[in-house]
């Protein structure tokens, strides 16, 4: 087998690295570590001659489907699977939405250390499952909230405070609903925002015809202005980042602007009385 046979010297190392016995396979004397191409094929219900072409690099391109066969075959983990992908096709899988609320303690630090920068975790349907002190005090207080409530566009559209609180509404609310749009496209949640867009679109009318513009819009940075009920006029640069292995979470953190709007949130955050 030559090394340029990429995805054949992948799929073998994968197959080598396996213990028959834990697949239901007799154990013995093997001739080499690991499954059997006969037994890989089994698992992905396709032919062993199949398989065989497919490490020896006849087999030709695979389809998607074949190749997510093997990777179930081989117990593959998601970054394993994007590999296969990548040498079998030439591009990523498409990307399969598995959304959870957990997110790592090492995560949930990272936010807390930010101490006067607001910062908040989002699922790709714009649900916060974290955030930190800082951003509990300044934009809103999500444990305050039952967690089926801490959704940014049920907040943006459904919440009198939090829309009173935005100095430019509409726009904000244009750019949500944009940025909200393909942040489920990316993640293959579709099918799981749904609900929600059906929700909000009987809840308000304002959200519906938005909706129904079907514009898109990256988030990025940029900055943010509120007119915070305590602090009066503040105003905030934002950042996004991805989660990594997490394509499901993004990390926003919101940098007060100047140092006269971080001596605002200190105060709030220690709390101080709000003094310009």
């Amino acid at each position: 087998m030559s090394d340029s046979n990429s995805l054949g010297v992948y799929l073998r190392s994968r197959r080598t690295k396996l213990d028959p016995a834990s697949f239901g396979f007799a154990g013995g004397r093997r001739r080499t570590a690991g499954l059997r191409r006969e037994e890989v094929a089994q698992r992905a219900n396709i032919s062993a001659t199949w398989y065989t072409w497919l490490e020896q690099g006849r087999g030709g391109s695979p389809s998607a489907d074949v190749l997510d066969r093997i990777a179930r075959a081989l117990t593959l983990t998601d970054v394993e699977r994007e590999h296969l992908f990548l040498v079998g096709l030439g591009r990523p899988p498409e990307v399969r939405y598995r959304g959870s609320d957990a997110i790592t303690p090492r995560l949930q630090r990272l936010l807390d250390v930010l101490t006067y920068s607001p910062a908040i975790v989002r699922t790709a349907t714009w649900d916060v499952v974290a955030w930190n002190r800082a951003a509990a005090a300044v934009l809103t207080d999500y444990g305050a909230l039952p967690p089926d409530q801490r959704n940014v566009l049920r907040l943006i559209f459904c919440d009198p405070r939090v829309r009173a609180a935005q100095s430019e509404w509409e726009a904000v609310a244009r750019f949500v609903v944009a940025t909200f749009r393909i942040d489920a496209a990316r993640a293959g949640a579709d099918a799981e925002v749904a609900k929600l867009v059906d929700e909000l679109s009987q809840a308000s009318p304002e959200f519906a015809s938005m909706w129904r513009d079907n514009n898109v819009q990256t988030h990025g940075d940029g900055v943010k202005r509120l007119r915070h009920p305590r602090l009066g006029p503040i105003t905030l640069e934002y950042s996004a980042f991805a989660v990594d292995a997490r394509p499901d979470l993004s990390l926003i953190v919101y940098n007060p602007a100047t140092p006269a709007d971080r001596k605002l949130i200190e105060s709030l955050v220690e709390g101080l009385p709000a003094t310009r």
